[in-house]
C-alpha cells in the first residue's frame, strides 16, 4: 500500500484552542469567551484566554514544526481578531490582519505550506447578540462572506482555504445539546434559552448557505489569480450495525452517517437534503430557496474529512423523540455478539476503529463520485494521560499505534478501494484548550506544560510521524 508522491500531510490546531491573548491587539470577544464564563460549562472552570499562548509564541510553533519535519499546518482565524464586532459594516482591525499575513509569510518561508480554516466556532459575540448570530438566515451569511473576503485578499499565499470546520458541532452542540457556544437547548436546566427541535436545523442551513457564499466569492474575485482551492470540513464517524444480521440495523448505521455527514455533503453534491432526514424531520429542515441552491451546490473543490472513531448501531422504534438527532437509532461500544468498536480513552465519545476509518472513507467516496479528499482532524486522546508523569506522556505509544492504524487503513482505501485522499492531518500539533473538556484530554502530538510557561515537548507520536509518511508516501 501507498499514497501519491504530492500527498500532504501535517498537523491541525483550532484559533481558540491555542492562541490565547484574547484581548490583546483589538480582539474582540466571541461566543467562546462569553460560554466559558458562564458556570458550569467548562471542565475545571477553565477558558482559552491563555490556552497555550500561540498568538504570542508564533515563532516558538514554526520552530515546532520544523523539528517534527512537518511539511503543512492547518490552522484557523479567529474572525473577531480580523473584525472584533464581525459585521459587514463594522471596522476591520488591521493588526489582526497584520498577525496572520506575517504568520503564513513566516510559515511559507520555512517550507511549510499553510491550510486556513476560516471558522472554527468561535462566532464575534456581537453578531450573536445583535440578530441571534448563526441563527440568522439573512445577515449571518452576508457577514460571514464579507469576513471571507477581507481573508481571502489579505492572505492570497494560502492556496488552500477551509470555510466551516464541522458544521455538525456548530449546529448539534452548539443549538440541540447545548453543550458547546453558545449553548442553547430545550433542557432549561441547562439554558434560558433554545429549541432542540428546530434550531439545530435552521443553524445547518445557514452555514450552508453562508459556506457557498464564501466559496462563490472565491472563485469569482480570487482563484482566478490566486489559483487555491476551497471546500468545506465535516465530521462523522463510521457505523457499524449492532446485528449485522438485521435490514433495520444495516438501515440505520447508514441513517447515521446520512444525519451526521450527509446533512452537509448532500446538499454540496445532489443539491438536497438526505430522503432519511427530509422522512423524520418534515418542515423541520428549511427549503432552499434558488438563490441558496445556487450557491451551495457543487460549492466544493475538495472534500474536508474529520474523523476519529467508529460506533455499532442499533435502530429505534420509529418513533423518535422532537429532540433526536442521530437519526432514530442508538449508539453501543459493543455488538449484539459482544465485540467491542476499540479501546476506551480519555473522550467518552473515542474509541479507536481503523477499520472504520476505512470503510467510511469509501463510503464517502462511493456516495460523492470519489472526491478530492482532504483528511482534516484524525487523532485520539488516551484515558488518564493528564495524570501521568510527563516522561510517561512524551512515550504516548497509544497515540502512536492509533496513528500507525488509521495512517495504513487509509493508505488501503487509496491503494485497494481506488478512493482519492490527498493529504492528512493529524489533531493535533500540541494539547491544548479541549472546549466543554477544558485541559483535563490532552489530543496532542507535543506536551504542553500548562504549570510551566506553556513550554512544548514533542511526544513519540509527534516525531514519528515523518518515518511514517516516508515509509507510505511514492518517492515523485
Amino acid at each position: 500500500m501507498s499514497l501519491p508522491s504530492d500527498f500532504l500531510w501535517g498537523f491541525a490546531t483550532a484559533s481558540y484552542q491555542i492562541e490565547g491573548a484574547v484581548d490583546k491587539d483589538g480582539r474582540g470577544p466571541s461566543i467562546w469567551d462569553t460560554f466559558c464564563a458562564q458556570d458550569g460549562k467548562i471542565a475545571g472552570g477553565v477558558d482559552g484566554s491563555v490556552a497555550c499562548d500561540s498568538y504570542n509564541r508564533t515563532a516558538e510553533d514554526i520552530a515546532l514544526l520544523k523539528k517534527l519535519s512537518v511539511p503543512s499546518y492547518r490552522f484557523s482565524i479567529s474572525w473577531s481578531r480580523i473584525i472584533p464586532k464581525g459585521g459587514r459594516n463594522d471596522p476591520i482591525n488591521q493588526a489582526g490582519i497584520d498577525h496572520y499575513v506575517k504568520f503564513v509569510d513566516d510559515l511559507i518561508e520555512a517550507g511549510i505550506e499553510p491550510l486556513i480554516t476560516l471558522y472554527h466556532w468561535d462566532l464575534p459575540d456581537e453578531l450573536d447578540k445583535r440578530y441571534g448570530g448563526l441563527l440568522n438566515r439573512e445577515e449571518f451569511p452576508l457577514d460571514f462572506e464579507n469576513y471571507a473576503r477581507v481573508l481571502f485578499k489579505a492572505i492570497p499565499k494560502c492556496k488552500k482555504w477551509i470555510t466551516f470546520n464541522e458544521p455538525w458541532c456548530s449546529s448539534i452542540l452548539g443549538y440541540s445539546t447545548g453543550y458547546f457556544a453558545p449553548g442553547h437547548t430545550s433542557d432549561r436546566k441547562k439554558s434560558p434559552v433554545g429549541d432542540s427541535s428546530r434550531e439545530p436545523w435552521i443553524v445547518g442551513h445557514n452555514l450552508l448557505v453562508a459556506h457557498g457564499g464564501a466559496v462563490k466569492v472565491y472563485r469569482e474575485e480570487f482563484k482566478p489569480k490566486d489559483k487555491g482551492e476551497i471546500g468545506i470540513t465535516l465530521n462523522g464517524d463510521y457505523a457499524y450495525p449492532w446485528d449485522p444480521e438485521d435490514p433495520r440495523d444495516v438501515e440505520a448505521a447508514d441513517r447515521k452517517i446520512e444525519f451526521a455527514i450527509s446533512w452537509f455533503a448532500d446538499p454540496i453534491y445532489f443539491g438536497k437534503y438526505p430522503d432519511s432526514m427530509l422522512k423524520q424531520l418534515g418542515d423541520r429542515l428549511p427549503k432552499f430557496t434558488p438563490e441558496e441552491l445556487a450557491l451551495v451546490k457543487g460549492s466544493n473543490d475538495f472534500y474536508g474529512m474529520n474523523h476519529y472513531t467508529a460506533d455499532y448501531v442499533k435502530h429505534g422504534d420509529g418513533n423518535p423523540a422532537p429532540e433526536d438527532f442521530l437519526g432514530d437509532l442508538t449508539t453501543h461500544s459493543y455488538n449484539k455478539h459482544g465485540e467491542c468498536i476499540g479501546p476506551e480513552t480519555q473522550s467518552f465519545w473515542l474509541r479507536p476503529n481503523p477499520q472504520g476509518f476505512r470503510k467510511l472513507i469509501q463510503w464517502l467516496s462511493k456516495r460523492y463520485g470519489y472526491p478530492r479528499i482532504y483528511v482534516t482532524e484524525n487523532g485520539t486522546s488516551i484515558k488518564g494521560e493528564n495524570d501521568l508523569p510527563k516522561d510517561q506522556i512524551l512515550n504516548d505509544q497509544f497515540r502512536c499505534d492509533y496513528y500507525d492504524g488509521y495512517v495504513k487503513a487509509m493508505a488501503q482505501a487509496v491503494t485497494e478501494d481506488g478512493c482519492n485522499v490527498k493529504g492528512y492531518m493529524a489533531w493535533s500539533l500540541m494539547d491544548n484548550f479541549e472546549w466543554a473538556e477544558g485541559y483535563e484530554t490532552r489530543f496532542g502530538s507535543t506536551y504542553v506544560d500548562y504549570k510551566d510557561n506553556q513550554k512544548r515537548y514533542p511526544k513519540k507520536s509527534g516525531l514519528q510521524m515523518k518515518a511514517l509518511f516516508d515509509g507510505l508516501i511514492k518517492k515523485g
